[in-house]
């Protein structure tokens, strides 16, 4: 659902939103073997890394004590294994070695940290590619009451923002916080060794400024994680609304009630984003200052004592460089922290998206499709929305013969369009069952009886392709068969119309078949039933569009179309249903007649809402 604006500024308490390590822990179930694995190498690199870190913070130490003070390194006990190893005989041959051991290790150093940020970018984008797929797949195969249930705007920013805040709000940032914490716990190691307590007195200083940033911007941090989530999702709203009415928005003059709601939703969204981010880079300025007058304050004690600045030099360079790499690790921790709070409204609705159950036919095998032989049986079919609601249909029982054309009629509401759901398998009766052949269609076997269906209603979705495509749906564009797309399209009546066009069955018919007139959208609907070659046609107010003329040609072609193809209908003009086998009248969910086209027409019972239809 999605908030409104009102609700986004109410306050959020801690509680509202999952801890990181629960959403860690629901992010790792999804995870395959092959990223654990890839996670186990990163975590290796990032030991080698801090290591490395450590060896280019020593390795400075005997380089600036060879620059300051070679006699007094020369003598030095600790120096004398490397001296005698190498032959050594004067300080001056200490020089070159030692700087070429401080290159090398700064080089390493960098080179590794080069490789880490790397393949934590590779491996964490490849993860996000994973569950933006596995997202979107489970969202394709939830059931069609699911998706009658849910907002479009809210399921498109799922897929495509919030799914890509998995990486940049909770996968990358945690990979960070790992390499951050080990690099910082072996940098303050190798310090404290050098230095102890000025070292653990920096850290305490550090680590107090940050922790408190933490604590006084964590309730705000989750208001803003909240409303970003909210806004990204009223900025798809806008859109999408906008847009696909665009004929209604313009003949209304409802520009400006939409440019407002888009505005007010974009000016609250960027606004949270930029105090998560000033959040994130705040404490970098008042670390940076305090650290620089640190090393000041002991360069300005030692500057009077002339000889031991020069032998605490080599030790000041190494802690100076490790403030220079310890600092901006706090930072980049404490950054990455922001983000994930900041992201966590983001990432909860992603996981939840990725957590959907996939259905058992999912994965099953689609080479064999149920039988249907002799009929389709319902029998004492409910069916209602849910617990709460009324019955949309009740106790239907109906028997439908192989090769029978069965019209619909009745008026609105009466459950027409709810009844051929559940044949198509699109819903689940409340109540009843749904049998084909004798075997009842369940979750096991309900897309190898959709195998058997084709449907047209009323309104048909064109994507944004070819004629051809649009026909041959969901077919990859090197496998349409063409000759099969002009034989549909000539059963439909629309072959004559497209052949007379430039580029006739490669024609794009634009967003939506803008392009074309509704008429053509129909048949265009039909032509795409037929190139599928099924067993079952449903037409839901198919013709609708349709001049009387054209919708005779239209019905007599498809009724030529083979006797075996069970035909049901749900018509908007009486007179379309004038060949069907029998025709059935529903009434309040249930149905109050069967009979004949010539019984329905001649009955005086029929009202005169029922004939409008």
């Amino acid at each position: 659902m999605i908030k409104g604006s009102r609700s986004n500024e109410k306050t959020v308490q801690e509680a509202d939103l999952p801890s990181v390590s629960s959403l860690a822990k629901r992010l790792w179930i999804h995870l395959s073997k092959r990223r654990r694995l890839q996670l186990g190498g990163l975590l290796c690199l990032m030991v080698i890394a801090s290591l490395s870190e450590v060896v280019s913070i020593g390795a400075v130490i005997p380089f600036l004590g060879v620059l300051t003070s070679p006699d007094w390194l020369f003598a030095h006990s600790n120096a004398q294994p490397f001296i005698h190893f190498f032959g050594f005989t004067e300080s001056g041959q200490l020089l070159r070695p030692l700087a070429v051991l401080f290159a090398g290790a700064a080089i390493f150093s960098g080179s590794v940290r080069l490789l880490l940020h790397w393949m934590q970018t590779r491996l964490g984008q490849a993860i996000g590619a994973d569950f933006s797929i596995s997202i979107y797949r489970r969202t394709l195969f939830q059931p069609y009451e699911a998706h009658l249930l849910r907002n479009t705007s809210a399921v498109i920013a799922g897929v495509t923002i919030k799914a890509e805040g998995l990486v940049n709000h909770l996968v990358l940032p945690l990979f960070v916080l790992i390499s951050s914490a080990m690099m910082l716990a072996t940098i303050l190691l190798g310090l404290v060794v050098v230095q102890p307590t000025l070292t653990v007195g920096a850290f305490v200083i550090f680590g107090s400024i940050y922790a408190l940033s933490i604590g006084l911007t964590r309730n705000q941090l989750s208001r803003d994680s909240e409303l970003i989530a909210s806004e990204q999702t009223l900025l798809i709203k806008s859109l999408q609304e906008a847009l696909g009415g665009i004929r209604d928005v313009l003949i209304d003059g409802a520009q400006d009630f939409y440019c407002r709601l888009y505005e007010n939703a974009d000016r609250r969204l960027r606004r949270a984003q930029a105090r998560v981010s000033i959040t994130g880079i705040s404490p970098r300025f008042v670390v940076e200052g305090l650290g620089l007058a640190l090393i000041a304050g002991v360069a300005y004690s030692l500057s009077g004592h002339t000889q031991q600045f020069a032998t605490a030099m080599p030790v000041m360079g190494a802690l100076a460089l490790g403030a220079q790499r310890m600092l901006p690790v706090l930072q980049m921790a404490y950054v990455n922290w922001t983000s994930i709070r900041g992201g966590q409204g983001n990432v909860r609705d992603a996981l939840d998206l990725l957590e959907q159950r996939l259905p058992d036919h999912a994965n099953l095998s689609m080479s064999v499709s149920l039988p249907f032989r002799t009929q389709i049986c319902l029998h004492q079919i409910g069916f209602r929305y849910s617990g709460k609601e009324s019955f949309v249909l009740r106790g239907l029982s109906l028997r439908i013969d192989k090769g029978s054309r069965v019209g619909f009629i009745g008026t609105t509401g009466s459950g027409k369009s709810t009844l051929l759901d559940l044949i198509m398998g699109l819903l689940t009766s409340t109540e009843g069952s749904l049998n084909v052949d004798g075997q009842a269609i369940s979750s096991e076997n309900c897309r190898s009886w959709q195998r058997h269906i084709a449907h047209v209603p009323q309104h048909i979705f064109l994507a944004d392709a070819s004629i051809a495509e649009n026909i041959a749906f969901g077919v990859p564009l090197e496998k349409i068969d063409y000759e099969r797309v002009r034989k549909a399209a000539q059963h439909a009546r629309i072959a004559h119309t497209i052949e007379t066009w430039e580029k006739q069955y490669n024609t794009a018919v634009g967003e939506r078949g803008v392009r074309l007139s509704g008429g053509q959208r129909q048949r265009i609907g039909i032509a795409r039933a037929l190139y599928k070659q099924v067993d079952v046609l449903i037409l839901d107010e198919a013709t609708s569009a349709l001049d009387n003329d054209t919708e005779r040609e239209v019905m007599e072609s498809i009724e030529t179309y083979g006797e075996n193809l069970t035909m049901l209908i749900v018509a908007h003009r009486l007179s379309t249903l004038k060949n069907c086998t029998h025709i059935v009248e529903l009434d309040r969910g249930t149905i109050r007649r069967i009979g004949t086209y010539e019984e329905i027409i001649e009955s005086k019972e029929i009202s005169e809402s029922t004939k409008a239809t």
